[in-house]
């Protein structure tokens, strides 16, 4: 995530980050709290605009390429939520570390299920919040747990 804001700051000073999200790479092995490729999508209210940056280690398609590289800007809709970069001390790993202590059961019984990681705003608890879910999309997914990204302390799962 840092790169890629150090990366983006070239775009826009006042950035803010609306969501991060893993993507899966097929051809690099999955690392518990770690992921091959990574989206975000940064607000800026100044040019009242939003970016997607995608960073990748490695080639696997047109779309997703080795290194760090953004889509056009888009209109920033009024309803989005975004935070400021610093609220979110809390690393993936640390985050899945966090998660798998409130999942052993599920995680043993479901040991070759891809996981993936969400990072965004959360009104209720206040600031960014890690998402890790079990399956392919959090909307299918069996299992999610919601981790605060600020304080680094479980929040909830939701089955």
């Amino acid at each position: 995530l840092y790169q890629m804001y150090t990366f983006a700051r070239t775009w826009a000073q006042d950035l803010k980050v609306i969501r991060l999200s893993s993507m899966p790479v097929s051809e690099v092995k999955a690392v518990p709290g770690k992921a091959a490729a990574w989206q975000v999508q940064f607000s800026s209210e100044a040019l009242r605009q939003a970016r997607t940056y995608t960073f990748s280690v490695y080639d696997e398609s047109v779309t997703v390429r080795q290194g760090i590289f953004a889509d056009s800007p888009m209109a920033l809709s009024s309803d989005v939520h975004s935070f400021v970069l610093g609220e979110a001390t809390t690393d993936s790993d640390k985050a899945w570390e966090i998660a798998l202590s409130h999942s052993q059961k599920y995680a043993a019984e479901h040991p070759g299920m891809p996981v993936f990681y969400i990072l965004q705003d959360d009104r209720q608890a206040g600031g960014p919040v890690w998402q890790i879910f079990w399956g392919v999309s959090a909307a299918t997914s069996s299992l999610s747990v919601l981790v605060n990204a600020n304080a680094g302390t479980y929040i909830r799962s939701l089955y």
